[in-house]
């Protein structure tokens, strides 16, 4: 199944991207050539990647222990999700505070 991912950086010129069912945000990201932030190579330990999920959210998988874990610990906004973590199961819109 393919899934829509729109991004939105501040630039004004929303991107889209078309991904395959269970692509991570951050595959998706990097398919659409926007710039992301990923230290530990998607391992989900860093958690530079964080998105704002502005609409879909059930778009997205659930957020994991793991991955409340590394946000909780590496103090990210609960509001956001770790793109290497987050697989999208349908249409999504996110942003990066630093896009």
């Amino acid at each position: 199944m393919a899934c829509v991912v729109r991004f939105e950086p501040s630039d004004g010129t929303p991107r889209e991207v078309c991904v395959a069912a269970s692509t991570t945000l951050l595959e998706a990201a990097r398919r659409g050539r926007l710039p992301i932030a990923s230290g530990c190579d998607a391992g989900g330990l860093c958690a530079r990647c964080g998105l704002v999920v502005l609409g879909g959210e059930d778009g997205l998988s659930p957020e994991s222990p793991d991955e409340r874990e590394a946000k909780r610990r590496n103090r990210v906004d609960r509001e956001e999700r770790l793109a290497c973590q987050a697989r999208v199961r349908g249409s999504v819109v996110a942003t990066a505070r630093y896009w």
